[in-house]
Parts: structure tokens; C-alpha cells; sequence
């Protein structure tokens, strides 16, 4: 079941953007990152961990057998994004992949399973590799399997 609830877009002017038309145009546009063809998003919904709210953020695809890794890199900083706190408190997101969209379950990946989807995400988009160089934490890998 989709969530349900207010809505309350990102403050980032690049994130209502690209969420606005990858929604309008069911995935067939803005589905890409940096306009570079290689590197597809995803559009995930969360609840909001203080507000409640749902929250839309584009993140990058990387996909397994029908199992989705979202990354929370935060292009290196020394915390975690928003949408990490949000996974944790209300860990049942929906996730469109262009037309597809479905409720998963969230986990935190750890031990060797993280290491695993690690290496599958920083095959997928190679910046994750020098993010982890740029922070301290490890970059948490979140596993979102169909609810």
C-alpha cells in the first residue's frame, strides 16, 4: 500500500525539480543524474522521522534481483542525509523505478552483505568510492526489499 500523507517538498530547489518531472513524466524523464545516462535515479518516498510528512528524494539506482540498495553518502559529508533518520523511525518507503512503483521494507546492510552491496553501488556510480575517502562514518547501505 502506498504511503499515505501530506507531502512536503525538499528545500533543495534541484531535488523539487527533478521529482516534480520524473513523477509528471512516469520515470521516462529526469531519470538520470547529471544528465549522464549511466548513472539512473530512482525516486524514493519516506516519512519524515520529525514532521511526518512524506519525503521525496532521487537516489541513485542500484537494483538486484528486485532488491534496491539506497546509499546515504551524502556526497561525503560528515553526517548522515535527512532521508537516513527518516529510514530509521518509519522504515517502510515506496520506490519508483520509471513506471514502477512499490512499498518496500528498509534494513541497514552490515557485515559482509554490506560490503557486497557496497561494491555494487560504487560499480554503479563510481563517486561513492571518493565519498567514503571524504568522511570519517562509514557510509550506511540501506537494503529495500517489496513489503
Amino acid at each position: 500500500m502506498a504511503l499515505q500523507g501530506e507531502y512536503e517538498p525538499s528545500p533543495a530547489q534541484w531535488v523539487r525539480d527533478q521529482v516534480e518531472k520524473f513523477e509528471a513524466t512516469d520515470g521516462q524523464e529526469a531519470n538520470i543524474l547529471q544528465g549522464r545516462p549511466e548513472w539512473p535515479i530512482v525516486v524514493i518516498t519516506s516519512r519524515g522521522a520529525k514532521s511526518g510528512k512524506l519525503r521525496k528524494n532521487p537516489v541513485m539506482r542500484v537494483e538486484k534481483d528486485g532488491v534496491y540498495a539506497a546509499v546515504a553518502s551524502k556526497g561525503g559529508a560528515p553526517e548522515h542525509p535527512t532521508w537516513y533518520h527518516n529510514f530509521l523511525e518509519h522504515p517502510e518507503v515506496d520506490l519508483q523505478d520509471k513506471g514502477e512503483k512499490h512499498t518496500y521494507r528498509v534494513r541497514v546492510a552490515d557485515g559482509a552483505e554490506r560490503a557486497e552491496w557496497w561494491e555494487r553501488a560504487v560499480a554503479q556510480y563510481s563517486p561513492y568510492a571518493d565519498y567514503q575517502e571524504k568522511t570519517d562514518r562509514e557510509i550506511p547501505v540501506f537494503l529495500l526489499e517489496r513489503a
